[in-house]
């Protein structure tokens, strides 16, 4: 999974989850591409997910780009416990995912094999999904 190897501060705010995104909503690497038509927070177990699904469907031919990275840790109290005590441990990580954001990116592959393996990630994630071409 991917998580950050060292973090400035532990915890985080939770934010915001609006708007579109400004950066990274252009292919960019590949011929191919999935875009979040959607905003959310897209777990690391998600991501890993969806990639397992693309590279075993195009068998590892090709070449797969992660256009996100999970960085912000999201922290969770045990349950049934008192309030107070601060604010809970981190769980997991997440990445913060808006509308028009590019997640993954494909090469060396047809655009049949491209769109199956899309589709196939798209199933593992939280948000509604699109598949591109470099010439839309």
């Amino acid at each position: 999974m991917m998580i950050p190897k060292k973090l400035k501060h532990r915890k985080h705010h939770r934010g915001r989850t609006k708007g579109k995104s400004m950066s990274g909503n252009e292919i960019a690497f590949g011929s191919y591409a999935l875009k979040a038509y959607e905003n959310a927070w897209v777990s690391a177990r998600q991501i890993e997910s969806a990639r397992r699904a693309m590279t075993r469907y195009i068998q590892r031919g090709g070449k797969v780009w992660i256009r996100i990275f999970s960085d912000k840790p999201v922290t969770v109290h045990g349950n049934e416990s008192p309030m107070g005590g601060g604010k809970g441990a981190v769980d997991h990580f997440v990445a913060v995912v808006k509308k028009g954001r590019i997640l993954f990116e494909m090469d060396g592959v047809t655009e049949e094999q491209a769109k199956e393996a899309m589709r196939l990630a798209s199933y593992k994630l939280p948000i509604k999904t699109k598949f591109l071409t470099k010439n839309d």
